[in-house]
């Protein structure tokens, strides 16, 4: 199906981060209509199905259904929804009457603790070959593209880990965090999060940190985007979000 479906194995599962405000959009991301008549939820399910792997929606409470042939299609990926790590909630919807986000990182947080606990051994939680892709809903760069634009640096950073654990004196610094950059920014909300750092973010969390680009300053390394996926994220006004379709369709 794709040329990287050797290396599925060290993909565990990803997370759709669904739970913005959106407050300059007017409307909830996740519900954006395409061109194509299709929501943007429903667009990254379908391409994230793709990859075989547990799909996670973390859309802060609210609920954000997805199409249901989606879910009875051929796949053997599971689609669930989860709750921010933290968060409180009450019958699947956020508790307070207004959209109140602890960030990015508690989406996460959730995600990687659903993986450990769920759905992998403890052998394959331990091993550092295995990641959660991150994709938002202010992007339309679908999460089997960002699998194969990243994958070969999260096996560099694997290969450089395994070597490091059989030296002493290395100097390496383990690169646990691998996401995407243009010229001047880094996009730590489309790539791939080690499994392995789950303690450490979950302990920056509970220090009352949520701060993304603290966390993963010392442990991030950034892949270049491709030049023509420069307009399709990042997109907080219907003006952008309509760039972004144009930009999809010129692909």
């Amino acid at each position: 199906m794709i040329d990287t479906v050797n290396r599925l194995d060290s993909l565990a599962g990803v997370v759709i981060l669904a739970g913005g405000a959106s407050s300059r959009m007017g409307t909830p991301k996740a519900e954006l209509i395409l061109p194509t008549g299709e929501r943007l939820i429903d667009y990254h399910v379908r391409h994230a199905l793709n990859l075989n792997t547990p799909i996670m929606i973390a859309d802060n409470g609210r609920g954000f259904c997805v199409e249901s042939a989606l879910k009875v299609s051929n796949s053997q990926a599971s689609i669930i929804h989860i709750a921010d790590y933290g968060a409180d909630h009450v019958d699947g919807q956020n508790s307070n009457s207004q959209i109140d986000t602890g960030g990015a990182l508690v989406a996460i947080e959730s995600a990687l603790q659903t993986m450990v606990n769920t759905y992998l051994s403890d052998a394959l939680v331990k091993k550092q070959s295995s990641w959660l892709l991150v994709i938002s809903c202010d992007s339309l760069i679908s999460a089997i593209d960002l699998w194969q634009k990243l994958q070969s640096s999260a096996m560099q950073a694997t290969d450089s880990q395994a070597t490091e654990s059989e030296t002493t004196d290395s100097q390496a610094v383990d690169k646990k965090v691998i996401c995407l950059t243009d010229d001047s920014h880094l996009y730590p909300l489309l790539g791939l999060y080690q499994l392995s750092v789950e303690p450490d973010l979950k302990a920056y969390i509970d220090s009352g940190q949520r701060r993304v680009m603290q966390f993963i300053k010392p442990i991030v390394q950034a892949v270049p985007f491709e030049k023509n996926w420069q307009h399709l994220t990042n997109f907080n006004t219907p003006e952008e979000f309509k760039r972004a379709c144009a930009s999809l369709s010129d692909l």
